[in-house]
């Protein structure tokens, strides 16, 4: 085993040297929402007698921003969930609000903890909060372990190019990472023993109090995670090859939003994709190593959450109408339109409406990429800030991206992608009985103002469509011009 399974099997980072078995021991949950193959958990049951199971609901969380509904709202699901399947083995959940840092000292001095264990994490924040809660943990005479490889498949760091502490382009990452083994999946121990006389607040019992959240918001919790994962093994993995891009066809996992929340693990979903084989698994599996990839960049280089990873001096338009259309669902290209309405709905969209809709706001409208990292941020449910980010800036050509001023054009992509119109018709019901003239499949529903019952433009406004039922805007910009300005700000002409 490589030091990345070693540590992922379970192996700790004591950030205070030192360690020895202890009685008691905390296991502080983060985004390792789960009892199966955590090497937090394991960790600490296994250098303990008796372990306190903690999560926190962050302060600092909140206060930057990230306590946002649907996150919130799928939090508490996976709280209930896991309170559950702990007092199943004769444990409980231990509920706090407050700073991480006091809170966790708090826990374990009425503990009588010497050990706290923790998954690390690769945002700025998380490497802060990982170096307070040594210091602080320390003056106490605790140590605290920081595992590795909790959150992504293999720890950020295990793999580095010769004098360089990341990889800044995918394939060579990718090639390494694909000949790493991984290790059988760890099951879910079936008792933890927790020391009485550590309070905590009521476990949440459901979502109804909580508003803002999406209709459609999945329902969240590691026995939810696992039996999504089930059914996309044995259901629609084998077909991901072919229609991973397929917008209407539901053709992807959508296991991203219990990745985020760690109800599932990284490392047992690809151990278990890669068991099943085929094209399918592979390109899955593929999907995978992406995450990994931008975890790794971002623990190298966490000002790439908010700043160019490779600056091209982009002077960005200002242009709050046309991105608040974008936001609203309203520019006047379906597709794009679809896809935004979507993420309200339901807090989550597939990868390639994500890739069209950034390609959209960043190169066709000249808009900051960080106003739409924002907004899908302020609505997924998967809202991880690595993937987010880097996802973005890669959309936006100031990433990792090798080709970084290609344009995704929406009626390209919407030919390709949803050929006969359903994912439109779908999510845009004021174009959903707009029908396509013999042998035109979908045509006609992607570009509307072509049936316009004046036959012309009414500047955006939002005329009726021959076949329409409701009003719907115009294009709000023409895409030769959007490209051309593109083009000319980068200085490609």
């Amino acid at each position: 085993m490589g030091r990345a399974s070693t540590r992922r099997a379970g192996a700790a980072r004591p950030a205070v040297p030192g360690a020895r078995v202890t009685d008691t021991a905390v296991a502080l949950f983060t985004s390792d929402l789960r009892l199966h193959d955590n090497p937090v958990l394991g960790g600490a049951l296994r250098g303990a007698d008796a372990v306190v199971p903690l999560f926190v609901r962050d302060t600092g969380v909140g206060a930057a921003g990230f306590d946002v509904p649907n996150r919130r709202a799928f939090l508490a699901d996976c709280l209930a969930d896991l309170g559950a399947e702990l007092r199943r083995r004769g444990g409980r959940l231990v509920l706090r609000s407050g700073d991480v840092v006091a809170e966790t000292c708090r826990v374990a001095r009425q503990a009588g903890a010497r050990d706290v264990h923790v998954a690390a994490g690769v945002s700025g924040y998380a490497q802060r909060r990982a170096e307070r809660l040594a210091a602080a943990l320390a003056s106490d005479g605790v140590r605290l372990h920081v595992h590795e490889g909790v959150v992504t498949a293999l720890p950020p760091g295990a793999l580095t190019p010769q004098g360089k502490d990341h990889y800044a382009v995918f394939t060579p990452y990718f090639r390494r990472w694909s000949a790493q083994e991984h290790p059988k999946p760890a099951a879910a121990p079936r008792r933890v023993p927790v020391p009485d006389g550590v309070a905590s607040e009521p476990l949440p019992e459901g979502r109804d109090d909580i508003a803002g959240t999406s209709p459609g918001l999945a329902a969240g919790g590691e026995r939810a995670g696992r039996r999504a994962l089930s059914g996309w093994l044995a259901g629609g993995l084998d077909a991901y090859a072919d229609r991973q891009d397929d917008l209407a066809g539901n053709g992807t996992s959508r296991l991203s939003p219990h990745l985020h929340f760690g109800t599932l693990s990284a490392a047992e979903v690809v151990f278990r994709a890669r068991a099943r084989g085929g094209a399918g698994a592979d390109a899955f599996v593929r999907q995978l190593a992406w995450r990994d990839f931008h975890h790794q960049v971002l623990a190298a280089r966490p000002a790439a959450a908010h700043e160019d990873y490779r600056t091209r001096h982009d002077r960005w338009r200002r242009a709050p109408r046309e991105a608040d259309a974008w936001r609203q669902g309203r520019t006047g290209y379906p597709v794009v339109d679809a896809a935004m309405r979507q993420l309200r709905y339901e807090g989550w969209m597939p990868g390639r409406a994500r890739l069209l809709v950034a390609s959209f706001l960043t190169k066709t409208l000249y808009v900051d990429w960080r106003v739409g990292a924002r907004h899908f941020l302020d609505w997924l449910v998967d809202g991880d800030l690595a993937n987010n980010q880097l996802n973005w800036q890669w959309a936006a050509g100031t990433g990792t991206d090798t080709r970084p001023h290609r344009v995704l054009n929406p009626l390209v992509q919407a030919r390709r992608f949803d050929p006969d119109g359903s994912y439109v018709r779908r999510w845009v019901p004021e174009l959903a009985d707009i029908q396509d003239a013999a042998g035109a499949a979908g045509g006609a529903v992607h570009r509307p103002w072509l049936l316009r019952d004046d036959g012309g433009s009414d500047g955006g406004r939002g005329g009726r469509h021959r076949g329409g039922t409701a009003r719907y805007p115009d294009p709000i910009v023409d895409l030769a011009t959007g490209h051309d300005r593109f083009r000319t700000a980068r200085g490609l002409e």
